[in-house]
């Protein structure tokens, strides 16, 4: 997950142990320095040290911002940097490496040292960051057999290429050459994807033969980190605020009592995904836990301290299911998107002050100021129907990736049969956002976020034209759904009535026209003065939407986004980010520095289609105006579980406390649907809590959880974050499901295991406070080849 990225960070900040002791970057590249991990500390110099680092990522801020917020990170009382090396953002296709401008690595680093300020480097290759694909590039995917983070041929090879690359840019920048760079990480939370010591083995020899005798760690969390754990490695855990701190450690004191203990990733707030609750985290959990870490010695790396932005189509997307991130990645961090200090800020840096040394905190810097743009109107569009590339042909479905396509939408045409009456149409699988037309005119979407795969098609002539328009989303970022192909995965079916008799059709015979997400494509569209924002049968018009606005100075601003649709903005061809109608997050954030002063050009790609094509520069984002149809929750209006004639197959309690828990079922049970039953709670309150739930098949092992929906849940509480059931099986151990408050005990959910397993038992794991909120005591569990009675 994009936990991954704070262990790195971890390692990045480094602080004192005791007041006599000082730590600071070097600045000129003259001194040679040794750090490594010593009995109970880091060790720099021989001298004991607290790492104190600060998460942020430059490919998400502007460049000509990035020394403004390695000074707010100075300032909060940090003393090193730890940031991820985005592979697909640096060798965007095979064997064409970019490290220049947005892309400039070592003068990143060169900055942070110019700062007094250590670096902490995650070169993965995965990184996970809600970042697209993990950070992997795109175009391993063209290879089919490929396995990603694995010991796959292929993908070593590829690896290899892209760790010299990086070795290449900043391996002259380690502590002992004189630079900023005090380790360096090996891969990035593996113990989440799976247990494979050989790979692991081969990437810390591919990151050690490009950086020589640096320090190498890696992280994971305290539930999984010895799967994959190497003797010669150092182990750094990753886990949120609100964590209970000593639980989280006692495993890796056990296995080394004298190993430094480092929280690489303690996360500070949170990701949004479009339709769901933007995301936030009380100030005071995460205070009180960075707090109890330094007053014992225990370093850590806040992620994030700056989340920044997803520009252009970086955005990730989370599993099980299909959740997209949104653009914006402000994490609710104590340095806000656009670089501003948020009352988080203030407390931590008042925290922080506390463990100086003897040292004074640093001035903090003059952050950017936010400016208005008042309403501009859009006078151009380029309708997208008419502004189609050139078309390819192809008997069957074939994915972006075969086309050679990594971003951007892709359209599917072809004819269809006659249809006498509605017929069902089903996409196998549209990956993500899919519309339908015939003849032109719109019939409906297939939304992969929903798990819709069919729609009902009007009756209509053979030879009409189908156009299946695909718009692709950001590729998942964490778990084994990593491997996600975009555009129509699979077939296209429609179903036939031929003589009173069905029969479902394979539709076979494409155009396709793959519709580059690239700024280029865009601007050498056909554009035509706006008359109308809707077709002639009043649907609303895909295209590219163009206008001009102007800036007399040129400042931050949010441009407002609310009036359209789906679909990407480019500002003086600036890639700004994904809009979506549906929230939470309405405005996109503009940093002053790629505005003009005067005349601006702003192109949308909407793939819907505006309301009104208009937007305007707010002084403060919109960030938590959800839109969306589609409930939160997972019980229908009058819906109540009836379980009173099913025999359950389990009946147990749960133990106090934190940590993972078993338990085995007498007899195996074979079904599809499981129903957990909370009869009460550990502390004799209401709510009911899980942070994660598994289900373990006929030899023990723990299902996938791919394919799992929440069928039923009697209470979720989504009125503050998302505490929906789905998050029994998110793969994140810091978020969980909840009930809401004022709704008493028994608690129900019920999950579909997507097929009929054997199972043999379950694994529960209670949220990571030290007093467990919410914690479950007494339970049922029921199992059953149909769904329950509602």
């Amino acid at each position: 997950m994009r936990k991954i990225l704070c262990s790195l960070t971890l390692f990045a900040a480094v602080g004192l142990l005791a007041p006599a002791v000082t730590a600071t970057a070097q600045t000129t590249g003259d001194s040679h320095s040794r750090f490594e991990a010593g009995k109970g500390t880091f060790l720099l110099d021989g001298q004991p040290l607290v790492i104190k680092a600060a998460e942020l990522h430059y490919p998400r801020i502007p460049k000509p911002y990035w020394d403004n917020r390695i000074k707010l990170c100075k300032a909060l009382g940090m003393n090193a940097v730890c940031l991820y090396v985005f592979w697909n953002q640096h060798e965007p296709r095979p064997g064409e490496f970019d490290f220049t401008g947005q892309n400039d690595l070592a003068e990143f680093c060169r900055l942070c040292q110019a700062n007094d300020m250590y670096v902490i480097l995650r070169p993965g290759p995965y990184v996970c960051a809600e970042w697209e694909m993990g950070g992997l590039p795109w175009w391993l995917l063209k290879k089919k057999d490929i396995r990603l983070r694995e010991a796959d041929p292929y993908f070593m090879e590829r690896v290899a290429l892209f760790e010299q690359a990086v070795a290449g840019q900043v391996a002259q920048l380690t502590i002992d050459n004189g630079g900023p760079i005090l380790m360096v990480q090996v891969e990035n939370e593996y113990g989440s994807y799976g247990e494979n010591k050989e790979y692991i083995s081969q990437i810390r020899d591919i990151v050690r033969a490009g950086f020589g005798d640096i320090t190498l760690f890696q992280c994971d969390w305290s539930s999984n980190f010895t799967l994959n754990g190497l003797d010669d490695l150092l182990w750094t855990m990753n886990f949120g605020t609100g964590a209970n701190i000593d639980q989280q450690f006692e495993r890796l004191k056990e296995l080394r009592p004298d190993s430094p203990l480092m929280c690489s990733e303690f996360w500070s707030g949170w990701f949004d995904k479009w339709g769901a609750n933007h995301e936030t985290r009380p100030a005071e959990d995460m205070i009180a836990g960075i707090d109890e870490m330094l007053s014992k010695g225990i370093s850590f790396s806040l992620y994030m301290t700056h989340g920044g932005t997803n520009w252009g189509h970086w955005a990730g997307a989370n599993s099980p299911g299909f959740a997209p991130d949104v653009t914006s990645y402000d994490y609710d961090a104590p340095i806000s998107e656009s670089g501003q200090t948020t009352p988080k800020y203030w407390q931590l840096r008042k925290t922080l002050s506390g463990y100086m040394y003897g040292k004074k905190l640093p001035a903090v810097p003059a952050t950017i100021k936010s400016v208005a743009v008042p309403t501009f109107n859009f006078t151009e569009v380029a309708p997208l129907f008419s502004n189609l590339p050139e078309a390819k042909h192809d008997h069957d479905i074939r994915t972006m990736e075969d086309y050679d396509q990594g971003f951007g939408s892709i359209l599917y045409r072809t004819t269809l049969p006659g249809l006498s009456t509605p017929s069902l149409l089903t996409v196998n699988e549209a990956h993500d956002y899919a519309q339908v037309f015939i003849d032109g005119k719109y019939i409906g979407k297939i939304d992969r976020r929903n798990g819709e795969k069919q729609l009902l098609l009007p009756a209509c002539a053979k030879g009409a034209t189908l156009d299946i328009l695909v718009e692709a989303m950001g590729r998942i970022n964490f778990g084994r759904a990593i491997k996600d192909y975009k555009g129509i995965t699979q077939n296209v079916q429609v179903s036939v009535d031929i003589d009173g008799r069905a029969f479902t059709c394979d539709l076979k015979d494409w155009e396709v026209y793959n519709i580059e997400d690239a700024y280029e494509n865009y601007q050498n569209m056909t554009f035509q003065p706006l008359t109308s924002l809707t077709t002639d049968d009043g649907q609303r018009l895909p295209g590219c939407y163009r206008a001009t606005f102007n800036v007399s100075k040129p400042g931050d601003t949010f441009l407002n986004f609310e009036t359209w649709g789906k679909g990407l903005v480019y500002v003086n061809g600036h890639a700004m980010g994904r809009i979506w109608e549906i929230g939470p997050q309405q405005t996109l954030y503009m940093p002053g520095c790629w505005l003009k002063k005067g005349e601006n050009e702003i192109l949308v790609f909407d793939v819907i289609g505006p309301r009104e094509t208009k937007s305007e520069g707010l002084k403060e984002p919109l960030l938590d105006q959800l839109l969306v149809k589609k409930p939160l929750t997972h019980r229908k209006e009058g819906q109540t579980l009836d379980i009173s004639d099913e025999k359950a197959v389990y009946h147990g309690s749960f133990q106090p406390g934190n940590g993972w828990q078993e338990v085995n079922f007498d007899t195996p049970v074979t079904g599809r649907y499981i129903c957990l039953e909370a009869l009460n709670a550990q502390d004799g309150g209401e709510v009911a809590s899980v942070a994660e739930m598994y289900l373990l098949d006929e030899n023990g092992v723990r299902l996938s959880r791919e394919p799992w929906t929440v069928d039923y849940a009697d209470s979720e509480d989504v009125s503050r974050v998302n505490c929906s059931a789905d998050k029994l099986f998110d793969l994140q151990e810091s978020t969980y499901w909840s009930t809401a408050k004022g709704a008493p005990y028994p608690h129900a959910v019920v999950i579909d295991l997507g097929a009929t397993h054997t199972l043999t038992g379950l694994q529960y794991l209670p949220r990571m406070e030290s007093e467990v909120p919410g914690g479950i005591k007494e339970f049922k569990v029921y199992v059953k080849q149909e769904t329950f009675k509602y």
